[in-house]
């Protein structure tokens, strides 16, 4: 291991590119908190843990964006508190969807990681606002290719009692 490996693993930062991160805090190179250090955003709400605002390209009326307010780079990274008031946030922008936009429910999108088709490396939830007959879909229209050799659902368990045992 050597001393970039030492320092990313006990001082809990992390290697993105060239530059040194420290996980939570602010990126120079990132969008979003490009966005959160400026006011070029059309925002919702913006607080200290959680924001949200108006992506550029909307899928629907109404469609917003909910952000950890620091830079987590998706699901895998930030922590269980800074999720929490995501989600919390994300809960409010759908009820304002559903009151003040008379939205019938809501899609929630997220995508996490390398393979995930992940748009921007900031961790952000879509939040979509949906009526009847809007024409819109969400749902994938296919199944995936990948194959497990084990039983997935036996596996995804197992991996979960050994994570709550630690």
């Amino acid at each position: 291991m050597d001393w970039s490996q030492t320092v990313i693993g006990k001082l809990g930062k992390r290697l993105a590119g060239t530059v040194l991160v420290l996980a939570g805090s602010e990126r120079m190179d990132c969008t979003f908190c490009h966005l959160i250090r400026g006011d070029a955003a059309r925002w919702v709400a913006r607080g200290p843990v959680a924001s949200a605002f108006a992506p550029l390209n909307s899928l629907a009326p109404g469609h917003t964006l909910v952000i950890p307010t620091a830079h987590w780079a998706d699901i895998f990274d930030v922590p269980p508190e800074d999720l929490a008031h995501t989600m919390a946030l994300v809960q409010q922008v759908a009820a304002a969807m559903r009151t003040a936009l008379k939205a019938g429910g809501v899609n929630v999108l997220n995508a996490s990681g390398p393979g995930s088709e992940q748009s921007v490396p900031h961790l952000h939830f879509h939040v979509v606002p949906r009526w009847p007959e809007d024409a819109f879909s969400t749902w994938p229209t296919q199944r995936s290719r990948h194959q497990i050799a084990d039983d997935p659902v036996t596996q995804l368990a197992d991996a979960m009692t050994a994570t709550h045992a630690r």
